[in-house]
């Protein structure tokens, strides 16, 4: 009886498949994270919003618009929670897919349970609670969520949260000596995690006159003086 032929493979080659096999493996259980915009990319451990966590923002706004845009440009549904002045057209002008939009506008001290129901369908989640949250109450909401790979956008403090984000520096453009219209603002975004506790900091043109966010480019004279600065 003749046995079968051995096949040999490089060792390299082997190697190379090994690690596919693994990369696949962990992809499976280890969800890819939810963009955001490439300026906010460097900030953030992961590059982007880790699936099972939880991020606090300081003010909502332009920037929450921006964090859920990327999701949603995506194929994945967004909820807002307990955020009555939500802009439908501000968010449709930021990149959210409003087709995909789940909103509560005003679920009062039913907030949690309002928010938790969502967690069942929808990944992306934001929400402004109405009052201190106690730990016990996020640890079984993010249970959830991580379970179903969601993640939560909070307006205000949130215990554990994987990153804090904060605005400052704030500068308005467009109005000259006493006449013309606000069209640009800028902000320093400036992000705290639980891996990298040193604050991290970008300059942001948010919103632009279309409502979107971009990185913010030094105006000539400011150029001019960081060259006569560094000389």
């Amino acid at each position: 009886m003749k046995r079968a032929p051995e096949i040999t493979v490089p060792r390299g080659e082997l190697l190379e498949r090994l690690r596919a096999q693994v990369a696949r493996a962990e992809a499976r259980i280890r969800p890819c994270p939810f963009p955001v915009p490439p300026p906010l990319t460097g900030l953030l451990p992961d590059g982007g919003l880790k699936a099972g966590a939880a991020y606090s923002l300081e003010v909502g706004g332009a920037l929450l618009l921006a964090l859920l845009a990327g999701p949603s440009q995506e194929g994945h549904w967004c909820g807002v929670v307990g955020m009555p002045e939500f802009g439908a057209e501000a968010a449709g002008s930021a990149g959210v897919s409003l087709e995909r939009l789940a909103l509560v506008p005003d679920p009062g001290d039913q907030w949690l349970a309002s928010t938790a129901a969502l967690a069942e369908a929808v990944p992306v989640i934001a929400v402004r609670p109405t009052g201190r949250v106690r730990e016990s109450d996020a640890v079984r909401l993010m249970s959830r969520l991580r379970d179903r790979g969601g993640v939560l956008l909070v307006h205000g403090p949130w215990p554990r949260a994987e990153a804090r984000l904060s605005l400052g520096d704030v500068r308005w453009a467009g109005v000259g000596d006493g006449y013309g219209h606000l069209s640009r603002r800028e902000v320093t975004v400036t992000v705290v995690t639980r891996s990298r506790p040193v604050p991290r900091s970008v300059r942001l043109v948010l919103p632009t006159p279309e409502g979107l966010l971009a990185a913010a480019v030094p105006a000539p004279v400011e150029q001019a003086a960081r060259l006569r600065a560094v000389g």
